[in-house]
């Protein structure tokens, strides 16, 4: 009974840690630290790295994937993450964690001053994560956007 305890154990410390990699991920975007986003994926081209934005192409590689981050970072005044509907779902050294990204951003006013209005948008993600000797590390992200219905849909679907 001891050793399946000890295996559950381990279990909820390894979802944990991917927890906890997880929500550094998107803090540190929320910072705009693109240092400590950068040390968050696996380093090195030894396993391409991935990752879909809403909208974008695939980006493969380390290179094209943290340029994308350091553009959206450049470009967005503020962002701000609420997760909800996070699972995560483990195999031997790798991590899926799915969760829904509530996010709120903005960007600067048109004239320059102030925080421009404030966005809200809904989007599905995927993380996936590997163990490393330095820790939970990601692998891929892809982002989908999350369609909303509209009351104009529901009058075309009423025969007349």
């Amino acid at each position: 009974m001891s050793e399946r305890h000890d295996d559950q154990a381990e279990v909820a410390a390894d979802i944990a840690a991917v927890e906890q990699a997880n929500t550094a991920f998107y803090e540190a975007m929320e910072r705009g630290d693109l240092d400590e986003l950068s040390g968050l994926w696996l380093p090195g081209e030894d396993l391409t790295i991935s990752c879909v934005h809403p909208g974008w192409p695939v980006l493969t590689g380390r290179g094209e994937v943290l340029r994308s981050y350091a553009l959206i970072m450049a470009n967005t005044e503020y962002i701000q993450f609420f997760l909800t509907d996070v699972g995560v779902s483990m195999t031997g050294d790798t991590a899926l964690v799915t969760c829904t990204e509530n996010i709120l951003s903005g960007g600067p006013a048109e004239d320059g001053g102030e925080l421009g209005p404030l966005v809200g948008q809904l989007v599905v993600a995927t993380n996936v994560f590997r163990r490393t000797g330095d820790g939970w590390k990601l692998w891929s992200h892809h982002g989908s956007p999350v369609l909303a219905d509209s009351d104009d849909d529901d009058d075309e679907d009423t025969p007349s």
